[in-house]
């Protein structure tokens, strides 16, 4: 039997997980435990196929975060394994898309779909593989039994068993606690959103429910935002009635909100996750890097402080938390959308410190990378080399520069920062201007094709 091919999709945002996870950082790409979860997820999926059997569906906006977090394990995929959404149309285009892309490729296959931002223990791999024993004949979905009524996924009523796991009967939205204790009670499962296709068996039925979405698929799509945005639940899953749900035994959780970080992580004898000194204080759940942290009689407490924000609300109110960040945007306060680090193709940056007419700026370029020739119009630049040696153009010369080196680059001066060496490249920015936003840019050459 040919390998299972593996799509992982990487685009979605994460806003329950503010401030951790932001708009341009979202919680699959958050380092909470050492690794990522988009990490984790590739490394498990390599457990059933070849790195080059593996395909990422992502954003404009992560595909960097993607290329950059796969070269830190070792890993260096093709451009063409990285389908880019243009605009973000849920997971029932995203799907077909990639299926599309293996189908291609590889010829009908089977094909497992991966959310990049759950957590799987490895041993459900084998429990998945022995899915395909039944992807034939039916669109297979894994559920996951449930621990206890929790309103913040959704369930799966299985219906007639199966050689393996059961035929779908339904598909139930998230429902209230005393609706989930009822569907707990009646052998539902959690939806895990995990999923096992025959690329033969779904574009079958994606023809059949969803005919025009497929006929575009076929005939090459030339407007991606133009397709309907539909989940792949909604859109044919309720649809279908070749729908199978196979238990999983492997510990499981999408950590959505910080309750399920929460659950998830080490507990102390009072019930506290997270490193603080704690004095009467129960089952809080505490997430402050760099900082000395202490709670004297709290409890039931989440407290999660990221440098540029900082978060306090009651454990039973996590799922709020994206109320929170809706707020934010509506403003258009961009604290929804960037953290002090920002990723870019390069490398990154941190902001260290921030006034109205200075910024102060950690820069690191990796080794073989560099910034685009660009020019500011409203703020001149100081760059102090802190590691590594830079190499500069500035105006119509090239300076080398190397540790403890500086230089001046004025207001509406050409200007490029690259890294010819082997290690990364780390420079202290001064900005002076009066006005230090980052659309502040004219680029005249970009390795990366941005505008």
């Amino acid at each position: 039997m040919e390998s299972v091919k593996s799509v992982i999709l990487a685009g979605g945002i994460g806003t329950r997980l503010w401030p951790l996870s932001r708009t341009h950082n979202p919680k699959q790409f958050l380092k909470i435990n050492g690794t990522s979860l988009f990490q984790d997820t590739w490394q498990r999926a390599l457990r059933i196929s070849g790195p080059d059997e593996i395909f990422v569906v992502t954003n404009h906006a992560h595909q960097y975060l993607v290329r950059n977090q796969l070269e830190e394990i070792g890993i260096h995929v093709p451009d063409e394994r990285i389908l880019k959404e243009p605009v973000g149309r849920n997971t029932l285009p995203a799907i077909t898309w990639a299926l599309q892309h293996v189908e291609e490729e590889f010829g009908t296959s089977d094909v497992v779909v991966f959310p990049s931002d759950h957590y799987l223990d490895v041993g459900a791999m084998d429990e998945i593989s022995a899915a395909r024993s039944i992807s034939t004949q039916y669109l297979v979905t894994f559920g996951v039994v449930p621990t206890h009524p929790y309103t913040g996924y959704g369930y799966i009523d299985p219906g007639e068993p199966l050689p393996l796991g059961a035929r779908v009967r339904r598909f139930r939205e998230k429902p209230d606690y005393n609706t989930a204790k009822i569907y707990m009670d009646a052998g539902f499962l959690w939806n895990s959103g995990i999923f096992l296709f025959s690329t033969g068996v779904f574009f079958d039925e994606l023809a059949k429910h969803q005919p025009d979405l497929y006929s575009r698929f076929r005939e090459g799509i030339r407007e991606y935002g133009s397709l309907p945005p539909l989940s792949i639940d909604y859109g044919l899953l309720e649809k279908s009635e070749k729908v199978a749900v196979v238990p999983l035994k492997a510990k499981w959780t999408d950590l959505g909100t910080f309750r399920a970080w929460y659950d998830h992580r080490p507990h102390d004898g009072s019930g506290n996750a997270g490193h603080a000194e704690m004095i009467d204080s129960a089952r809080n759940f505490v997430y402050a890097p760099g900082k000395h942290t202490a709670l004297i009689g709290v409890q039931d407490l989440v407290l999660v402080d990221t440098g540029d924000a900082l978060l306090a609300c009651h454990m039973d109110s996590t799922e709020k938390v994206s109320e929170l960040v809706k707020r934010f945007q509506e403003r258009g306060d961009t604290i929804a959308d960037y953290h002090l680090q920002v990723h870019r193709p390069w490398g990154f940056y941190t902001d260290l410190e921030r006034s109205r007419f200075f910024r102060i700026k950690r820069v690191t370029v990796k080794p073989g990378k560099k910034l685009s020739l660009q020019m500011h119009h409203h703020r001149s630049e100081h760059w102090i080399v802190v590691s590594g040696m830079a190499d500069v153009i500035l105006g119509d010369r090239t300076i080398h520069l190397r540790q403890g080196e500086s230089t001046f680059v004025p207001a509406g001066t050409k200007h490029r920062l690259a890294n010819t060496g082997k290690i990364p490249l780390e420079v202290i920015e001064v900005q002076i201007g009066e006005y230090l936003e980052e659309d502040d840019i004219t680029r005249f050459s970009d390795d990366y094709h941005r505008t």
